[in-house]
Formats: C-alpha cells, sequence, structure tokens
C-alpha cells in the first residue's frame, strides 16, 4: 500500500520556514500565527522520523535532512502555483469574486447569503476558499476576507467585528464549563490558556483542530465546548446550534478582516450589505488581563 503523504499545509509552512530561516517570517508570509507554523513544522518532523531544523537562539538551521527535503518540496509548490494561473481565467462579466477561509464562507456568508442575492438578483457569486496568501493573489478577487492579525489582514483592511472569543456548546451537552472537554483551535493567539488567566480556571483541551469554523462545528455535535470568535457564532446561536457555556468573553489578538475593491460597484455593495449584516450587539462580560 501506498505510504500517505502528510497534509500540504505542513510542507507549506515547512518550505517557507525553511526560506526564511524563521517561523516568525514564513508566519507572516503564509497568513497564519508564529506558533501554528512552528506545530505544522514539528509534526511534519514526527511525521518523516527526522528534524528538519535546528532551533538556535539566533533563529533556525535546517539540518542535512532539511537540506535534502526542501528542493523537493519546492519544486511541485511552484508547479501548483503555475497551474492554478493557468487554470484561472480570471473575472467574468457580471461576476462578484470572494476570496476567504472556509469558516468565513460556511458561518458568516453561506447562512446570510440568500439575502443579498434577493437584493441583487442579476448578480452571479463566487466563493474561492483560500488558505495561502498566493491563494488571494492568484484568484484577483473582488473581495477578501482574510484571518490573522491587522498586519496580516492587509493594507486598508477593515476588521469584522465582533472579535471576541466566546465559549459554546451544543445545547444537548449538559454540565458546567469546568466539567466538559474543552476544543481548542490550535495556533491561535488566544486560546484555553488565556481564558483560565483572565476568567478563571479551565480542564486542559482533549480535542484540536485548525480553525475556529472547525472548533465550532464539533462544538455544535456535542463534542465539548469551543472558543470560537463571536463573529463565526452568531448564526449558530441564533439557530440554536450552539448556546454560550459561560457569560464571559475575552479578547482575541487576531481577527477577519475585510478588503474590498474600489473600483467595483458591486464588490462596494457587498461590503455594505455585510457590514450592515453584522451589525450585532456585544454579548456578555469581556474580560480583559490585568483588569
Amino acid at each position: 500500500m501506498a505510504k500517505s503523504l502528510p497534509p500540504f499545509g505542513w510542507l507549506r509552512s515547512f518550505e517557507a520556514a525553511a526560506r526564511h530561516l524563521s517561523f516568525t517570517s514564513a508566519a507572516e508570509e503564509i497568513g497564519l500565527t508564529q506558533s501554528a507554523v512552528s506545530q505544522q513544522v514539528k509534526s511534519l518532523e514526527t511525521r518523516l522520523g527526522v528534524p528538519l531544523f535546528m532551533r538556535q537562539a539566533r533563529g533556525l538551521a535546517l539540518t542535512d535532512a532539511g537540506r535534502r527535503l526542501l528542493p523537493e518540496v519546492d519544486a511541485p509548490l511552484q508547479a501548483l502555483a503555475a497551474a492554478m494561473d493557468i487554470v484561472d481565467t480570471g473575472p467574468a462579466k457580471n461576476l462578484l469574486t470572494i476570496a476567504t477561509s472556509v469558516s468565513v464562507a460556511h458561518w458568516v456568508i453561506a447562512p446570510r447569503l440568500p439575502d443579498f442575492q434577493a437584493r441583487f438578483p442579476g448578480l452571479k457569486v463566487r466563493i474561492h476558499c483560500a488558505i495561502w496568501p498566493d491563494d488571494f493573489h492568484s484568484t484577483r478577487a473582488d473581495v477578501e476576507i482574510r484571518f490573522g492579525s491587522a498586519r496580516q489582514g492587509g493594507i486598508d483592511a477593515e476588521p469584522l467585528l465582533p472579535n471576541q472569543l466566546i465559549a459554546l456548546k451544543s445545547p444537548s451537552l449538559r454540565g458546567e464549563l469546568h466539567e466538559l472537554p474543552l476544543i481548542e483551535a490550535v495556533g491561535t493567539s488566544g486560546g484555553w490558556q488565556a481564558w483560565a488567566k483572565r476568567v478563571g480556571s479551565a480542564p486542559p483541551p482533549s480535542l484540536y483542530t485548525d480553525t475556529y469554523g472547525m472548533a465550532l462545528h464539533l462544538a455544535a455535535h456535542g463534542n465539548g465546548v469551543a472558543l470560537v470568535s463571536e463573529l463565526l457564532a452568531d448564526h449558530a446561536l441564533k439557530t440554536g446550534l450552539v448556546e454560550r457555556a459561560h457569560p464571559a468573553s475575552i479578547s482575541s489578538h487576531e481577527g477577519y478582516y475585510l478588503s474590498t475593491a474600489k473600483d467595483k460597484p458591486e464588490a462596494l455593495d457587498f461590503r455594505e450589505w455585510l457590514l450592515g449584516s453584522l451589525s450585532l450587539p456585544q454579548a456578555g462580560p469581556v474580560a480583559h488581563a490585568g483588569g
């Protein structure tokens, strides 16, 4: 039986870190947090059974195994990027292209999209689920919604609110927060450890995933309590898929940032509609470190 390949994200993080010899610089290029890149590289090393980097006080250095692997990973990544450029034929008439994450497409846009299409019935919409910064560039999207820090959001990007982190669970899951399994969205600055510092003690997470969207999906299916962006949770809360597991919320260092093509009226219409639909009341007290 053929050996399965590691996840694409692990290889992308390794390639970027190897070029920059820095997890921080790789994270800024890719659009992830430094901890997410570091963890993905560590997962790849565990999978391969060899260290790929030497972690030094002054930065990273490739091991012999890392130097051998880099050109083997770099070549197919460049080939994939070239293939995407060939296939992407560019914008069509009367088409609005939105590039965003699966989480935003699933939990924010999809539930509200019927209302937008009812207001603009002649407009076709293409939703491109982008992960890496290269994906955003290659799609030539009219609207982009990126996740990360304000710097990663891009110049002239505006934050989508609310941006607090709240604890959510399925209504069928009984018990207090400290009694229930916790779901952690890996690679974000705000997690259950931050919750414990600002709100109160919490047990170690027992289930890990890489996006707030998946954490919310797992919580809705009764797998535990997820700490996720309030922006994503609005529809799930209103429809009863999840409920608050605790009344408090904590601030987040990352968020979702909207960029709009100023020269396309349809994109400006989408921006105005989206911001209007996200005018949500803040729910629950906000806990801040150090008061």
